[in-house]
């Protein structure tokens, strides 16, 4: 098994595959030689999970063709915004059989394509060879080995259902969905409605004002992924509302950070020095507004955001736009 990406959730799922099969080799992919030596001879990635130790059927390298070798399940986890660009040199290398899972949260800028759609343009893979994993998994509670649940979306059940068994672990319990469009885009856009949530959090406002947030971009995140051909109850369950709470509630959470941050009266420049990971949801913003906008879903709360990231909008005017719709009855989820 390999996995591309050695930040905090890539080496965490290596660590969950690792623990679901202890006979089986785990491979991480780093682009930092140093990175993947502390992990093969120390069994540590000290930057993204501190002490946490790794299991010992798992090791790194840098040289991508080492890792890809003889691998039937290849897991991406690389920052969205990079796949695309990384896949060509890659595409010769995954062995013919292989299946491909997604862990990646974001649209593509100038595109709006999900990574999974990307994954299909560049390695010109069949659906049933490509899947996603998303849900309420804040990598550094999964490395602790706090339990958590996971949905493994693929069109194809049984290769669902084979990738949801190479993942199950002590504290690791994936279920599995043929709905990659809604699974997906609970990922994605929950990542912007944490951004709010963070600012409200940063301007000290209450916990009404952010389960107000949370709730509304539910259904903001509901209008998007049905429109474009997701189910509306996958919204319901681990990949929507389950993400939602988690990523917007949680200090561990990259993207509330960032908003906090933003909240508290920093620039996006200054927010980004002074994180060490990336927030999929300041690169993404743009390109699920724009994708909403083309189907003609309105979606303030990620207007709102989009406009604080660009400058457009102040912090201390963020608030009273984040509900700004005309009144109309809560059930109506229409565009």
């Amino acid at each position: 098994m390999a996995v591309l990406g050695s930040g905090s959730w890539g080496t965490t799922f290596a660590k969950v595959l690792a623990d679901a099969a202890p006979d089986t080799d785990v491979m991480l992919w780093s682009r930092r030689p140093e990175v993947a030596e502390e992990i093969s001879v120390h069994h540590r990635n000290s930057r993204y999970l501190g002490d946490t130790l790794l299991p010992g059927n798992v090791s790194a390298s840098a040289v991508i063709d080492a890792v890809l070798a003889d691998s039937d399940l290849v897991v991406l986890a690389v920052p969205a915004q990079t796949l695309r660009a990384q896949l060509p040199a890659w595409r010769p290398l995954i062995p013919p059989h292989a299946v491909v899972v997604s862990l990646m949260k974001g649209l593509e800028v100038g595109t709006d394509a999900r990574m999974s759609e990307v994954i299909a343009e560049e390695l010109a893979l069949p659906p049933e060879r490509i899947a996603v994993l998303s849900g309420p998994n804040l990598a550094m509670e999964i490395a602790r080995e706090e339990p958590t649940a996971s949905v493994v979306a693929c069109p194809d059940h049984d290769t669902a259902t084979w990738i949801a068994a190479a993942c199950t672990a002590s504290y690791f319990r994936p279920y599995t969905s043929t709905d990659v469009i809604g699974v997906e885009i609970g990922g994605i856009v929950k990542n912007v409605i944490a951004l709010a949530v963070g600012i409200c959090e940063g301007r000290r406002m209450g916990d009404n004002t952010k389960a107000s947030v949370i709730t509304r971009g539910l259904a903001e995140t509901t209008r998007l992924a049905v429109a474009l051909g997701g189910r509306p109850e996958t919204m319901a369950g681990l990949a929507g509302m389950g993400d939602l709470i988690a990523t917007c509630s949680s200090a561990l959470s990259r993207n509330h950070t960032a908003g906090h941050l933003l909240g508290q009266g920093l620039t996006l420049d200054q927010v980004t020095v002074r994180m060490n990971q990336t927030a999929e949801g300041i690169k993404s913003a743009q390109a699920v507004l724009d994708s909403a906008t083309k189907l003609g879903v309105d979606m303030p709360i990620t207007a709102s955001v989009v406009a604080v990231l660009q400058g457009r909008l102040s912090v201390n005017d963020l608030g009273p736009r984040l509900l700004a719709r005309n009144l109309k009855p809560e059930g109506d989820h229409a565009p």
